[in-house]
């Protein structure tokens, strides 16, 4: 599994050409609203909405399979516990254990949301450059210190992932074979220890050299961004179907006539 969400950030689509700093604005907008729905019907809209916004965007559904697959592993449990954990009434007993359609239905909403979150979310990062990203949320005046260690983060990823390859194919070169055994967990607990203080040394190296460079906290860039009509049309667009969403929302809670049915 690729751990580069812009893998696929080349790929030409109209999403790929909005403003960065306009679509984090309005898919964020999109995302917190799904993250507040309420009914499961409306959670089922905003999901299609974003089915439709990563279909546009031409990432291809292998890639997105692979954030969509951690979801379902994350949140199956709660298929499980909710029904029957939930403090309603039970509609039967499993087991001896009570079952409320209540926390069923609570666990395929909390679902359902957050597909739809995740699937926006791909929509934003994976349609452009990580580092622009970030560039566009520092425009977007958004902490510096969090721009910078999400940026830092997600970079050493990679470096980390590497290192870790190295130390291995070292200790395979020698022998080791994991077996398990006491051998085993001290070999493995020296090679993480070994492995932290690598990590340690590097980031000291790399932080002096962003010294030598005339680093002073302030990331610079030479990336402009350029808003055009089009750019604020898309907007207004996903402005607009996230209002329908909420305020759906809203009077399938309130209006008496069809609060049941959801």
């Amino acid at each position: 599994m690729s751990l580069e969400i812009d893998r696929f950030s080349h790929i030409e689509s109209s999403v790929q050409r909005w403003d960065p700093r306009i679509k984090i604005l309005s898919l964020g907008f999109f995302i917190f609203v799904a993250a507040l729905l309420k009914t499961i019907p409306v959670a089922v809209i905003s999901l299609l909405i974003a089915i439709i916004i990563i279909k546009i965007t031409n990432i291809p559904f292998h890639f997105v399979a692979q954030s969509i697959k951690w979801i379902i592993i994350f949140l199956a449990p709660f298929f499980f516990i909710l029904p029957f954990s939930y403090p309603g009434e039970a509609a039967f007993r499993f087991i001896g254990l009570p079952f409320a359609w209540e926390g069923f239905r609570l666990a395929v909403l909390i679902f359902t949301k957050a597909v739809a979150i995740v699937l926006a979310t791909d929509a934003v990062f994976g349609s452009s450059r990580f580092d622009i990203s970030m560039i566009a949320m520092q425009r977007l005046k958004c902490p510096k210190v969090i721009v910078q260690m999400v940026l830092f983060t997600y970079r050493y990823i990679f470096v980390f992932i590497d290192e870790v390859k190295r130390m291995e194919k070292a200790m395979r070169s020698k022998g080791f074979v994991m077996k398990a055994n006491m051998n085993t967990l001290r070999t493995m607990g020296n090679f993480v220890g070994t492995l932290l203080i690598r990590s340690f040394e590097r980031t000291g190296r790399v932080y002096s050299a962003m010294l030598s460079k005339g680093y002073q906290g302030d990331l610079h860039t030479l990336v402009t961004f350029e808003a055009q009509v089009k750019d604020f049309v898309k907007a207004g667009l996903i402005a607009i179907l996230t209002i329908a969403v909420f305020v759906t929302d809203m009077i399938n809670i309130f209006h008496p006539a069809i609060k049941g049915w959801y």
